[in-house]
């Protein structure tokens, strides 16, 4: 199991990795061995997500997840496969756990007496200063 949070862990078996062909650096090497790693993740059919984090995830991942609702991470900033795999479960761990922090909600507040005075002063100071640059009525 991969702890996320305290009441988040994920099935190993729902995250499938496949090696692929590596853009980046390697040398000749590079045309020999799959060092990127894909990563995909259903995240509309997953048993391990608890309902309020499935709805956040997937209104933050927003274009990111495929019709089918799954996430794919690409990985291929190291050399060795271990190193990219080891980057794209970070990078699914962190997404997954930024959706779990439920967001505070927004208290309504009326702006204060002082606040509406200042507004209103500064607003009848730049009109008399734009007042001075018409020119006078003949």
């Amino acid at each position: 199991m991969i702890v996320i949070t305290k009441y988040i862990s994920l099935n190993p078996a729902d995250i499938k990795l496949t090696f692929i062909a590596s853009p980046g650096p390697g040398g000749q090497n590079v045309n020999k061995v799959a060092t990127a790693v894909q990563l995909r993740f259903d995240v509309l059919h997953s048993p391990s997500l608890p309902e309020s984090v499935r709805a956040r995830l997937l209104t933050m991942l927003g274009k990111k997840i495929t019709k089918d609702g799954e996430l794919i991470i690409k990985a291929s900033t190291h050399r060795t496969q271990e190193r990219n795999k080891q980057d794209a479960l970070h990078r699914l761990c962190l997404l997954i756990k930024r959706a779990a922090i439920v967001p505070k909600k927004r208290k309504k507040t009326k702006p204060t007496l002082a606040s509406k005075q200042r507004r209103l002063t500064t607003k009848k100071l730049h009109s008399a200063r734009k007042a001075l640059r018409r020119a006078p009525v003949s």
